[in-house]
C-alpha cells in the first residue's frame, strides 16, 4: 500500500533532510507499506528549495514543488494533496515536532476503518502564548463546526483516498484542511502521540497569521450569521420592553425627565452592534467575492516529480494553478 505525505515547508533548510532520512527510516520498518514524500517549499526566505532539490536527486519517490509565493500552510497542504498518489495520504509537520517513528501508530489505528486519524499531542512543547492562543481557538471552532464533539484535530493527520479525492474538489480561495475533513466524513479517531521540541529556529507562525487563517471558519460555518440573527432580535426585543418601560414610567411619573445622554448612550451602542453585524456580512461577501473571481489558493513556479522537472501544465488537471 502506497502511503503519501504531504509536507508543508517554510524556512526548514536545517530540518527538512533529516526529516527525509528519518521517514525512510521509519517505512523500513513497516511491511506491506511503499511511500511517497511530496515536500511543498511556500516561499521560504532561506534555501529550503535547495534543500528540497538536494533530496529529491537521493530519494526518486521525494516529488518537490516550489511555490510562487507564501501562501500558508494549509494551501501548501493542499498544493501537495493534487500531487499525492497514495491509498493514504498523510500530513506533517516540517520542524521535527512531528516525529516520523510514529507513522506506524497512524496506520495500525487506520486499519480499524477510520477515515480520517488525527495525532493528540500527550503535552504539547510550543510557547505559553501560543499554547493559550491554540485553546482559545480550537474551543471556538469546536462550536461553530459541525464535528464529532469527541475528536480533537491537529496538523498530524492520515486519511483514506476517498477523503483526499473529496476534498480537491473544494474550488474556495482559502484553505482549512481540518474543516473540509469535517464536511466530507465523521468515522474519525484520535491518537495519542508525543509532541517533540523544535530542532531549529521558532514558530513561523505569528498571532497575526494564527488570526487570518482562523478567519477561515466563515467559509465553512454559517453559525456566526446565526449569531448576528440572534443578536439582533435580542436588541430589537430589549428596545420593546424598554420602550414600554420609559411609557409605563411616564404614565405612573408624569413630571419625571428623560435624560438625553442614556438616548445617546442607547443609540451609539446599538450602532456599534448594527456595524458589527454588517462588518459580519461584509467578510462573507469578500469570500464570496474570491471564490467567484477563481483567486488561486496556491500557484507552483517549480515541480521536481521523480527526479524531473515538471513541464508547465502538465499537471494541469490536478493543479490549482500554474506558472
Amino acid at each position: 500500500m502506497l502511503v503519501s505525505i504531504v509536507v508543508p515547508c517554510y524556512n526548514s533548510e536545517s530540518t527538512i533532510e533529516k526529516l527525509a532520512d528519518l521517514t525512510k527510516e521509519a517505512f523500513d520498518k513497516l511491511d506491506g507499506y511503499e511511500y511517497e514524500m511530496i515536500l511543498v517549499n511556500d516561499y521560504s526566505r532561506d534555501r529550503t528549495w535547495d534543500a528540497i532539490l538536494r533530496i529529491t536527486e537521493r530519494y526518486p519517490n521525494v516529488k518537490g514543488l516550489n511555490l510562487a509565493r507564501n501562501f500558508g500552510q494549509h494551501a501548501a497542504v493542499f498544493a501537495g494533496l493534487h500531487y499525492a498518489d497514495g491509498e493514504l495520504v498523510m500530513a506533517m509537520d516540517d520542524d521535527l515536532q512531528n516525529h516520523p517513528d510514529q507513522i506506524g501508530l497512524f496506520l495500525e489505528k487506520q486499519k480499524e476503518g477510520f477515515d480520517v486519524v488525527f495525532g493528540v499531542f500527550r503535552e504539547r512543547h510550543f510557547s505559553g502564548w501560543k499554547n493559550v492562543t491554540g485553546a482559545v481557538s480550537r474551543s471556538l471552532l469546536f462550536q461553530l463546526i459541525d464535528r464529532p464533539r469527541d475528536i480533537q484535530m491537529s496538523s498530524f493527520w492520515l486519511a483514506r483516498r476517498y477523503v483526499i479525492d473529496e476534498i480537491l474538489t473544494y474550488t474556495g480561495n482559502e484553505v482549512f484542511i481540518q474543516l473540509l475533513f469535517f464536511r466530507t466524513t465523521h468515522n474519525m479517531a484520535n491518537i495519542t502521540i508525543d509532541h517533540f521540541d523544535r530542532e531549529e529556529g521558532n514558530s513561523n507562525y505569528t498571532f497575526r497569521k494564527g488570526f487570518r487563517h482562523f478567519m477561515t471558519v466563515i467559509n465553512f460555518s454559517d453559525v456566526p450569521l446565526k449569531l448576528a440573527v440572534y443578536i439582533g432580535a435580542f436588541f430589537c426585543v430589549c428596545g420593546l420592553l424598554a420602550l414600554l418601560g420609559i411609557l409605563v414610567f411616564r404614565l405612573t411619573h408624569p413630571a419625571a425627565q428623560t435624560g438625553w445622554p442614556v438616548l445617546l448612550g442607547v443609540m451609539l451602542f446599538l450602532a456599534g452592534i448594527l456595524f458589527m453585524l454588517v462588518g459580519i456580512l461584509g467578510i462573507y461577501l469578500g469570500k464570496v467575492m474570491f471564490t467567484v473571481n477563481k483567486s488561486p489558493s496556491y500557484v507552483i513556479r517549480d515541480a521536481v516529480i521523480h527526479g524531473q522537472k515538471d513541464r508547465a501544465g502538465e499537471k494541469k488537471e490536478k493543479a490549482g494553478s500554474r506558472v
